[in-house]
C-alpha cells in the first residue's frame, strides 16, 4: 500500500469516527462528542462512542468489543486519548493494556488536562501515534468544546428568521411564521444538540414560545428566560416543566417589587421552574451561570434587543440566520439587531467561514463572529 493509498484509508476511518461520535450530539456535555473504531487488517473488529458523561469514553467501548483482535490493531479516535484520572480511568492504559499498535487521532484535547499528554504517552511505550487527521472536521464537531475549555464560557448560536427585506416581525409584532416548516425543522433540530436555548422576557411576552424539539428527534434543552423585572405571565407555556426544564435568570427586587413577586415566585415553585437571582443580568452573566451548570453551548433565540445584547458582549460565536422569500415593509417592522448600530460601515460586525443553503423556500445563512458588534451599539434594556 502507498502512501496516498494509506493516507485515503486513515480519512475513510476517521469520518467513520465522526459519525459514531454525533450519535451522542446533545448529550455529552460538557464532555466532547468522540468516536472510536479498532482496525485490524483493514477491517473494523470493535467500535463505540461516548455517550454522555460519567460513561466510558469511545476508545473504551471499541476495545472491549475488539477484545483479542486489539492487539496489534489501531485506533482511530477524534480527540487525544486522556491520560489522566477524571470521572473514569486514562484512556492511554486501557490502549497499552490490549496492546494497540498504532493510534490516529483527529486532533489534540484542547483540555489542559490532556493537551498532548496522551499522545506522549503512547509514543513512549513505542506506540506510533499520527495526529491531524481530518482536523478540520474533527474541530467542527467540537467547536462548542474547544470554546468552553479555551474561553470558561459556552459557545453561542444566535438563530433568527427574517425577511428579503431585514424584518423579523410585522408592525404589529406578529412572526409566525416568517420561515416555513422545513426551517423550522432545522432549528428544533439545533435545538436537540443544543444544552439550553435563551430568550428574554420580551419574546415570552410576546410569542409564547414552547423551544422543544417537536418537529426533530433528541431530548427538549433547558429554557432559559432572562427577565430583569421578573414581569412574566403565569400563562407562559414555558412554565410546563413536564416537557423541558425551565430556568429564570433575574435581578433583585427591591421594596414594593419582592411583594409583587412573592406570588410568581410561589407559582414558579409549584411548576418547578428554578429561579436564579444574580447582582446584575447580563448576556454574559448569563452566559457564566450557565457553563457553571455544564452548558457548552447556547442557542440564543431572541429579540433584537437581547440579540445586540450578547453580540455586543461577545457571548455570540456564530449565527444562523434563515431568510424567507418575502417581504413585509412598514418603517417600524422590526429588524433582527437593535440598539443604535453603528455609525460607519467599518465598524459593522462581520462573519467569516460563511454558508448558505436552502432549506425548503427560504435560505439558511450561516457564519462565525470575528469581534463582538462594536462599542458604539448601545443596545436598551434586556
Amino acid at each position: 500500500m502507498d502512501a496516498m493509498q494509506a493516507a485515503n484509508l486513515d480519512r475513510y476511518w476517521m469520518q467513520y469516527c465522526l459519525r459514531l461520535a454525533k450519535q451522542a450530539a446533545g448529550y455529552t456535555s460538557p464532555n466532547p462528542m468522540v468516536g472510536a473504531v479498532v482496525v485490524r487488517e483493514g477491517r473494523c473488529v470493535g467500535k463505540g462512542f461516548h455517550p454522555k458523561p460519567g460513561e466510558p469514553h469511545a476508545e473504551i467501548f471499541a476495545l472491549r468489543e475488539a477484545g483479542d483482535l486489539a492487539a496489534g490493531a489501531t485506533l482511530y479516535v477524534n480527540l487525544e486519548p486522556c491520560n489522566h484520572t477524571g470521572r473514569t480511568p486514562p484512556c492511554t492504559d486501557a490502549l497499552l493494556k490490549a496492546d494497540i499498535a498504532r493510534v490516529v487521532a483527529g486532533m489534540v484535547d484542547p483540555n489542559p488536562l490532556v493537551a498532548g499528554k496522551g499522545i506522549a504517552c503512547l509514543r513512549q511505550a513505542d506506540v506510533e501515534v499520527a495526529v491531524g487527521v481530518e482536523e478540520s472536521a474533527c474541530r467542527h464537531l467540537n467547536e462548542a468544546f474547544v470554546h468552553s475549555i479555551r474561553h470558561q464560557l459556552p459557545f453561542g448560536i444566535l438563530k433568527y428568521a427574517m425577511t428579503l427585506d431585514g424584518k423579523i416581525a410585522t408592525t404589529t409584532g406578529h412572526s409566525q411564521w416568517i420561515s416555513g416548516i422545513e426551517s423550522r425543522q432545522v432549528v428544533h433540530a439545533q435545538r436537540a444538540v443544543s444544552d439550553a436555548v435563551v430568550v428574554g422576557s420580551n419574546t415570552v411576552r410576546r410569542d409564547d414560545p414552547q423551544l422543544t424539539c417537536r418537529l426533530a428527534e433528541g431530548r427538549n434543552p433547558l429554557r432559559v428566560v432572562l427577565s430583569r423585572q421578573l414581569d412574566l405571565s403565569t400563562t407562559a407555556q414555558l412554565w410546563d416543566t413536564r416537557q423541558a426544564p425551565t430556568l429564570v435568570l433575574t435581578e433583585p427586587a427591591s421594596g414594593r417589587q419582592q411583594e409583587e413577586r412573592s406570588h410568581l415566585l410561589a407559582f414558579f415553585e409549584r411548576r418547578q421552574v428554578e429561579v436564579i437571582v444574580v447582582p446584575k443580568l447580563t448576556p454574559m452573566t448569563a452566559a457564566t451561570v450557565l457553563h457553571q451548570r455544564g452548558c457548552i453551548n447556547l442557542l440564543w433565540e431572541c429579540g433584537a434587543t437581547l440579540a445586540a445584547a450578547a453580540l455586543q458582549a461577545g457571548a455570540i460565536q456564530k449565527v444562523m440566520a434563515f431568510v424567507a422569500p418575502k417581504f413585509i415593509g412598514g418603517k417600524i417592522a422590526p429588524g433582527p439587531i437593535a440598539g443604535t448600530g453603528v455609525s460607519v460601515m467599518g465598524s459593522a460586525l462581520r462573519l467569516e467561514n460563511i454558508s448558505d443553503r436552502p432549506v425548503g423556500g427560504d435560505r439558511l445563512i450561516e457564519g462565525y463572529v470575528t469581534q463582538p458588534l462594536s462599542v458604539e451599539s448601545q443596545p436598551g434594556k434586556a
